[in-house]
């Protein structure tokens, strides 16, 4: 099995299609690495990754648009093709089985939900009954006792 993981931010508004009675909800992810050149220049690369979702649970589609922020696992799809121009040309699709919403541009969300095709109850959302962290000034045991 080959398994492809993206985390990226939607190119534009999800696509819901039915296809031979089946639903698949379509979308595009853009991956930017920044690095930089062999002469110290910052320089940018997107790679844009179509996605395809089968699935029969639809209702993720309304919070898949443009600018959020998702990662995405499934099966990897390499094609290549032919231009107009004659020229080579080559895409990268998924065939997804597992995304998660991370949120979106100017959005304070720290945690995300799941939306796994794989999973019994196919959809979680992040827990909010984890005990708080306790302030460092709320700590009373001494700090150079180590427990070892």
């Amino acid at each position: 099995m080959i398994k492809m993981q993206v985390i990226g931010n939607l190119g534009k508004d999800c696509v819901v299609n039915t296809v031979n009675g089946k639903n698949v909800i379509n979308f595009t992810v853009a991956h930017t690495e920044k690095y930089k050149d062999s002469q110290g220049n910052l320089q940018e690369k997107t790679t844009w990754v179509d996605c395809a979702y089968w699935t029969d649970r639809t209702a993720i589609g309304q919070y898949l648009t443009k600018g959020k922020q998702v990662y995405a696992e499934g099966q990897p799809e390499a094609r290549s093709f032919q231009r107009n121009d004659g020229t080579p040309g080559a895409s990268l699709s998924l065939r997804v089985r597992e995304i998660q919403l991370l949120g979106g541009r100017g959005e304070n969300t720290g945690g995300g939900s799941a939306y796994n095709s794989n999973a019994g109850s196919n959809y979680s959302s992040a827990s909010s009954s984890a005990a708080p962290v306790p302030a460092a000034s709320e700590i009373t045991e001494p700090i150079d006792d180590l427990p070892f």
